[in-house]
């Protein structure tokens, strides 16, 4: 073997004895680390325990700020709908009232219509009879004329 190559050789082991450390710094970085990483898990469990809690408490405030205005907005458009359905079911009701009140109109309407054609059918009834028995006299006339008048009244006082 050459005697370059040999001296170099033991060169590199001197530097690489020369750069290793200690066993004892080794050991006390070692212990050192385990103390970290210790710390770190206990760091972390801390974390992973009390990250729910705030992460629930800021869902919470989050949807209490956000969802507040819009249970108000849902608050008020019911009410409207509340009062606008007790405007319609009035409207309904009032609108029914007026219907009846035409109905009875009507129906009074046809009946004084019927017994004033009643009326009319009667007197020409009479009128009739008393022109085929013979000529009338201008008293018997006249008599006739007030007993429908009375009849009349009569009438129009029971409608």
């Amino acid at each position: 073997m050459d005697t370059l190559a040999l001296e170099r050789a033991k060169q590199r082991i001197a530097d690489a004895a020369a750069g290793r450390p200690a066993p004892g710094a080794i050991e006390a970085a070692l212990e050192r680390s385990r103390d970290q990483i210790e710390g770190l898990a206990a760091a972390a469990a801390e974390l992973e325990a009390s990250i729910p809690a705030h992460v629930g408490h800021a869902v919470r405030d989050g949807l209490r700020t956000e969802v507040l205005p819009v249970a108000r907005h849902i608050a008020e458009i019911r009410g409207l709908l509340n009062q606008a359905i007790r405007r319609l079911e009035r409207l309904e009701g009032d609108l029914l009232a007026e219907r009846h009140a035409r109905v009875d109109d009507l129906a009074l309407l046809v009946e004084l219509v019927s017994s004033g054609w009643h009326g009319v059918d009667a007197r020409l009834q009479r009128l009739e009879a008393t022109h085929r028995v013979d000529d009338p006299t201008d008293a018997e006339v006249e008599e006739l004329a007030r007993r429908d008048a009375e009849r009349e009244l009569e009438h129009a006082a029971a409608a």
